[in-house]
């Protein structure tokens, strides 16, 4: 069945749309993360003030936050607030964790030598917070495109990869069913790829320059 639909440009207009609402709510809250995880390292009042919060996103069920955010957004934004939501606090956590085990020893030997703010961020931060980005990418790109698609399923906008599934469910095939499902399988996995990949070539310029 993944053969035949390979074929149908409605296959893979259903792709990009799926493709480009969670992959955009997943850019908004990797930035989002980290600069909340860099202010709330400076500010200890905020990581107090925005612990209650992310704990309530992280312990809630996904299909609570769905069903509840259908009432203020329409179908169409809803992949894009459930994945930015269900990202922000595994980048959050993961970064906040990384700039705190950043070696206290190695900041003051940058401060006794006056080490310029861009150099520090460049040889001490990145080196450090480098296998937090990566677990922080890897888990969190699985986990939007699960929830970017429960999204779709529930909310059902036209043309998308959840409504495909939705329809699948409705007229019992299963043959639709598991051809969709490997899709969402491929495209994690071929993401998640080729992010690592991206993080690494990202480290292999820093160390060139």
């Amino acid at each position: 069945r993944l053969m035949e639909l390979i074929f149908l440009a409605e296959f893979w207009r259903a792709v990009f749309f799926s493709l480009v609402r969670i992959l955009w709510g997943f850019f908004m809250a990797v930035l989002v993360g980290m600069l909340l995880a860099v202010a709330s390292s400076a500010y200890h009042f905020l990581e107090v003030m925005l612990w209650p919060f992310l704990s309530v996103i992280k312990a809630s069920p996904v299909a609570s936050f769905i069903i509840l955010c259908l009432i203020w957004l329409n179908s169409s934004d809803l992949p894009v607030f459930i994945a930015f939501l269900m990202v922000l606090p595994v980048i959050y956590t993961n970064m906040l964790q990384g700039i705190k085990s950043t070696d206290k020893k190695l900041l003051e030997m940058a401060e006794v030598f006056s080490v310029k703010k861009l150099k520090r961020i460049k040889y001490i931060h990145m080196p450090q917070l480098r296998p937090y980005i990566q677990s922080a990418c890897s888990i969190s790109l699985g986990l939007c495109w699960k929830a970017g698609i429960a999204a779709e399923v529930i909310a059902i906008p036209d043309g998308s990869i959840g409504e495909a599934l939705y329809q699948a469910k409705i007229y019992l095939n299963s043959r639709d069913l598991f051809a969709w499902t490997v899709v969402i399988i491929i495209i994690s996995i071929v993401f998640e790829k080729f992010f690592t990949w991206g993080i690494k070539a990202l480290y292999s310029l820093l160390e060139r320059g």
